[in-house]
């Protein structure tokens, strides 16, 4: 068995890149000065009315996107997917290795967030309808602003301090603007799934107490009936087989939802040390995506 400390040390080559250009080698991430951001960075416009026979007739909702590496190698998919089915006006600004203290206001130069980019001011100057948040939870202690508590050395301190953060942001969130909260739950991991199960009750607890969303992304990553157990391959789904390249192994009808060597991304290209979005078709991606986007087209526009 691994010990925690050193499976702290791969996750944390791993947590700080993203996906690169499929056709390179995969490089060892040194953990950079400042993760680099989608540079406040990727927006995109609603869809043209008529795009999609989906296309509701309704005011269209906007959206900003926060998140860890997850959230990188992800914002260009969801995107996609709120331009074409809710006509959704999108921002993104994830920052690979971080987490939630990272973007509340007030943790200066300990924080791998720049100012510019923190929750509440990105939602003063968008004033989006919704504002989504999507963590693995740094559990290793990776960024300053967690102040060394890591899950291996105090379970209770880090899921105190980990709610903590939930609130404080929530609440920042909520002076700055009128937005709702969509937070995404996590996917099963193999390492840490008791943390996993509770992360995600602290996700619905925050919810219900603020009057926010959660979307169930990672059960969508889940095999049926084994909501918390990890695996690589899943059954493809209908719109898989009906899209080339999304059921990776179509004489088996399955799809791979992690590479061999990264159990915690699902991206199917290489990990660089260039954070970037995922640049090939990736069913774990669309999956989390198409559930974060229908929990927003559920609620409707803002």
């Amino acid at each position: 068995m691994r010990k925690p400390w050193i499976v702290g040390v791969l996750l944390a080559a791993v947590l700080l890149g993203a996906c690169g250009d499929p056709a390179s080698e995969p490089e060892a991430a040194a953990p950079p000065e400042m993760p680099q951001a989608s540079a406040t960075t990727h927006q995109l416009a609603p869809a043209s009315p008529g795009t999609s026979a989906k296309t509701p007739a309704v005011k269209a909702s906007s959206v900003l996107y926060l998140g860890d590496s997850l959230a990188m190698e992800a914002q260009k998919m969801l995107g996609q997917e709120l331009r074409r089915e809710v006509r959704a006006t999108y921002t993104s600004a994830p920052y690979s290795g971080t987490t939630l203290c990272d973007y509340l206001e007030g943790t200066g130069k300990r924080s791998l967030v720049p100012v510019a980019d923190k929750a509440a001011a990105l939602v003063r100057r968008l004033r989006p309808d919704f504002v989504v948040l999507q963590f693995w939870g740094n559990a290793w202690g990776y960024t300053p602003c967690m102040d060394g508590i890591t899950y291996d050395a105090s379970p209770e301190k880090y899921f105190r301090r980990y709610a903590a953060d939930m609130k404080r942001l929530a609440d920042q969130i909520a002076a700055a603007g009128d937005a709702t909260v969509v937070w995404v739950s996590q996917g099963p991991d193999p390492i840490t799934p008791d943390r996993i199960r509770r992360v995600n009750a602290l996700y619905e607890e925050q919810a219900a107490a603020s009057g926010d969303l959660v979307a169930d992304a990672g059960k969508a990553v889940s095999a049926a009936g084994a909501r918390h157990s990890w695996v690589q391959y899943l059954p493809c789904t209908a719109y898989e087989r009906e899209h080339a390249g999304y059921c990776t192994q179509p004489g088996r009808d399955r799809t791979a939802l992690h590479r061999d060597d990264d159990y915690l991304h699902f991206c199917l290209a290489p990990t660089t040390s260039t954070p970037k979005p995922c640049p090939v078709r990736s069913p774990g991606i669309l999956r989390m995506t198409r559930e974060i986007t229908r929990v927003i087209g559920a609620a409707g526009p803002g």
